[in-house]
């Protein structure tokens, strides 16, 4: 393919050269976008397939406007979202020592990537979802709120849970170095 227009120009076209093209050169990117917002290797292989056929639906709606990779992965994100949120209502507060500390000091221990990955998919979703949104994708707790259908309180709590989960999961293989994380 001689350039981005191009591809998307014959993907509109219903081209399955192109979007063979596309899908094999975008497939790792939304896929690993999925494992961040998905329980597991096998939500995430179905989020990314719901995800390229929306895409290859909706390609003719693409304006140039901004990157065409971050379009692509807002509907991968909101593919994700519109699923747990079919499942069953995401909105959970705690209240309980939300706003303590959360940061992990001592030499900042290092976890490779997927084992980090792993950590975050065992979080239940509500924080999952809040956490990867707010954290991983930079979206704020007012635009979390609104594609979540929660309040920007809930966004905020919700986060800070995560965040303490987060922790006590990682303190927990730090103290047990030779384990792996299993979610246990």
């Amino acid at each position: 393919m001689n350039s981005e227009k191009e591809l998307i120009e014959r993907c509109i076209k219903n081209d399955r050269a192109a979007q063979s093209h596309l899908f094999e050169q975008y497939k790792n990117t939304l896929y690993f976008l999925s494992l961040k917002y998905c329980r597991n290797e096998a939500d995430a292989e179905d989020n990314t397939q719901d995800a390229f056929v929306t895409i290859f639906e909706e390609i003719k709606t693409y304006k140039g406007k901004g990157s065409f990779e971050g379009w692509m992965k807002r509907i991968t994100i909101y593919k994700a979202i519109a699923k747990y949120k079919a499942k069953k209502d995401i909105a959970v507060d705690y209240k309980d020592n939300l706003l303590q500390d959360t940061t992990i000091e001592e030499n900042k221990m290092k976890l490779p990537l997927e084992v980090l990955l792993k950590v975050i998919q065992k979080l239940p979703d509500q924080y999952r979802l809040v956490f990867n949104l707010y954290q991983l994708d930079g979206f704020s707790h007012k635009e979390v709120a609104k594609l979540l259908s929660i309040s920007e309180s809930t966004s905020k709590s919700n986060y800070h849970r995560a965040k303490h989960l987060l922790k006590d999961a990682i303190l927990k293989l730090k103290n047990n170095p030779k384990s792996t994380y299993d979610g246990a």
